[in-house]
């Protein structure tokens, strides 16, 4: 059963479209990507399913709540991880997850939450000590911190090299299996989309241009996939 619906959502900026009456569901358990490049309406997608920006019109869904009119009941089943996320510097890994799970009344074990994302050798390191890959996986365990239902990923690969985003993306399809959680992974990263998502939709121009799999996606010969592709040179 989807335990996201997404029906007809649009938001409008000044008269502009950012997201263009956009239809799609999510499966239980599943990865799902969301793909295109900067300006697609991606990130804007996620941000009304997270109920951070309200939509000018359609409907949406999260495990039968509305996200008009169940939002601070969806922030309890939700986890998020940001592009860019600050973390308190005087604070070790272990302190930033308890921190964090304090806030929650149903929150993950942390210990077990550490050795999930394979940081048991820098649970008492400073964020600040962390590479690039580490503090994604401290980003990605702190959306999970909350045991939520599903996880919002937002280029989750940015900025890492490919040896570091193949083991981001290892991760993700990892903890997706063991925890048996719904992921939703925004990204303009195709071959990270072949890696971890059973289904993928692809936006353009703040519509879905394509809602599949990520093989039929790769064989396509849709004029604006296959540009789309070659200028972001996927593996």
């Amino acid at each position: 059963m989807p335990i996201i619906k997404v029906k007809n959502l649009t938001k409008k900026y000044n008269g502009l479209k950012a997201v263009d009456n956009i239809s799609f569901e999510v499966k239980s358990g599943e990865t799902f990507g969301i793909l295109g490049p900067n300006g697609a309406g991606k990130t804007t997608t996620l941000e009304i399913l997270e109920g951070l920006r309200r939509p000018t019109s359609g409907k949406a869904f999260i495990d039968k709540l509305s996200i008009k009119r169940d939002r601070d009941h969806i922030k309890e089943i939700i986890g998020v991880q940001l592009q860019a996320t600050a973390f308190f510097e005087y604070l070790t890994v272990k302190e930033i997850l308890e921190l964090f799970a304090d806030l929650y009344s149903n929150p993950i074990d942390v210990e077990s939450l550490i050795k999930d994302v394979m940081l048991e050798q820098k649970k008492k390191s400073y964020s600040t000590q962390l590479s690039g890959g580490q503090k994604q996986r401290l980003s990605i365990a702190s959306a999970l911190v909350n045991n939520p239902k599903v996880i919002f990923l937002d280029e989750p690969t940015t900025g890492l090299d490919p040896i570091m985003s193949d083991s981001i993306d290892s991760l993700i399809k990892e903890l997706s299996e063991k925890i048996n959680v719904t992921s939703v992974v925004v990204t303009h990263d195709m071959y990270s989309v072949k890696n971890v998502a059973a289904k993928v939709a692809m936006m353009h121009e703040g519509k879905i241009h394509f809602y599949g799999t990520p093989g039929d996606l790769l064989g396509s010969n849709d004029s604006v996939i296959t540009g789309f592709i070659k200028r972001t040179g996927a593996r």
